[in-house]
């Protein structure tokens, strides 16, 4: 069969790799690299050359099964790192990191700080009492009604939970408290987040996680398109029809490995169940800044982390920065940094890249549109394929295109040689980062 996949983010190229072991593919992308999220920079400092990621970051071999199978198949390289999570108050001054003891009181104040203990009291109650709300049915409550409904308190919902949040899901803070309660405990419940210790070991891709795809690209035989958005997608009943402007080609069947609201847009002949289905999963622009400011950053060395919630105000937004020198392991003099939507600018003369991306909208809409997956999928040669289906992380979107591809009869064969785990690499250390 002709096949055309519509898009090049995880759940693309993972259906281009595997249908293209049967299948004549043809991958259009709209931009002019492929990975959607998966992108790597390459930066050059004073200091020396980096390859920085500033989408795609983190997995667990737990939780991400099918990507560790993925990186093992290919050879992939991968190293530890840290997910440590630290919160700046910039009106209350309040900081702290997560990590441990010491940097969760890197404040010493907080040691007797009422507001702060009862957090932590309320952090502590919510593991234990929050998945009760997977025993339930329905769409239960969203997470605002949760937190009011069970007493706990203004410090843990806006100075822990909600930046949280918002850092997984790259969510403002009134959109995560929209949030269906009992969808955001099951991921977390999933990740084991629900626990004090024993919490999965997260790794990244040693060189930058454009890496894989590298290593995909040198291995199929698909007919890539970049610089090539699709315009328009008409189906009959014998073959699938994509516009460009390069002019009209036929397919036997299409992928939409693109967003559910690029591909509603796409159709110009979509059913009423398509436009209900894919209409109700929404998107959102998220304006990511790579930069070398530690403006954003919790202003005590000793709070620094992975993931850095800058909290505005009361009722202010909260903005999140990565570490990338923590995370890759990144020895630079200089703070790499990835932060989303910064409220204030960033230094211009210290920004090296900004991105704009996209991340779906979650809520009660939506999670019911995910359970109604089977009624457009296969329908009229079209297929859908995309992270949106699951949690929004690359495990989803793998999972969707392993999904199609074994549909359209290209499953993914087990190896003949017993599968072994892909090589790791020590992480660097990096040197101490200039704040």
């Amino acid at each position: 069969m002709r096949i055309a996949i519509i898009g090049s983010g995880v759940s693309g190229l993972v259906s281009a790799w595997l249908l293209s072991k049967h299948h004549a593919v043809t991958l259009f992308e709209a931009e002019s690299y492929l990975g959607g999220h998966t992108h790597t920079h390459d930066i050059e400092l004073p200091s020396g050359r980096y390859r920085v990621d500033t989408g795609f970051i983190v997995h667990n071999p737990v939780n991400y099964p099918l990507l560790t199978r993925l990186f093992a198949e290919l050879g992939v390289r991968t190293q530890a790192t840290t997910m440590s999570f630290a919160v700046r108050h910039r009106t209350s001054n309040l900081e702290y990191n997560a990590a441990s003891l010491s940097s969760l009181f890197c404040q010493r104040r907080n040691l007797v700080s009422p507001r702060f203990l009862g957090m932590i009291r309320d952090l502590l109650r919510f593991y234990r009492e929050s998945p009760r709300l997977l025993e339930g049915s329905g769409p239960g409550p969203t997470l605002g009604e949760y937190l009011t409904q069970r007493r706990f308190g203004a410090a843990f919902r806006d100075e822990h939970l909600i930046p949280m949040a918002s850092a997984l899901w790259s969510a403002p803070p009134a959109q995560i408290l929209s949030f269906p309660a009992r969808y955001l405990v099951q991921f977390m419940a999933n990740h084991q987040m629900l626990r004090v210790r024993d919490r999965p070991l997260w790794r990244v891709v040693h060189g930058g996680s454009a890496t894989y795809v590298e290593a995909l690209r040198a291995r199929w035989t698909v007919t890539e398109r970049l610089d090539c958005p699709v315009r328009r997608v008409t189906r009959d009943a014998d073959a699938v029809t994509l516009a460009t402007d390069a002019g009209l080609e036929r397919f036997d069947q299409v992928v939409f490995a693109c967003h559910s609201d690029q591909a509603l847009a796409l159709l110009s002949d979509a059913s009423s169940v398509e436009s209900e289905v894919l209409g109700a999963i929404r998107y959102q622009p998220n304006q990511a800044v790579l930069h070398t400011d530690a403006a954003p950053m919790p202003r005590n060395p000793r709070a620094w982390a992975a993931w850095n919630a800058l909290i505005e105000g009361e009722g202010g937004g909260c903005t999140v920065s990565y570490c990338m020198n923590l995370l890759q392991g990144i020895a630079s003099p200089e703070p790499l940094i990835v932060t989303l939507n910064p409220p204030r600018p960033i230094d211009p003369r210290k920004i090296l890249r900004t991105m704009t991306y996209h991340h779906p909208i979650y809520s009660h809409a939506s999670v019911a549109a995910q359970a109604r997956k089977a009624e457009i999928q296969g329908r009229r040669r079209s297929w859908f394929a995309g992270a949106y289906w699951g949690w929004g992380f690359h495990e989803d979107g793998m999972r969707s295109a392993v999904a199609v591809a074994d549909a359209l009869g290209a499953p993914w064969a087990a190896s003949s040689e017993p599968p072994t785990a892909a090589p790791h690499a020590a992480a660097p250390r990096p040197r101490e980062l200039a704040a």
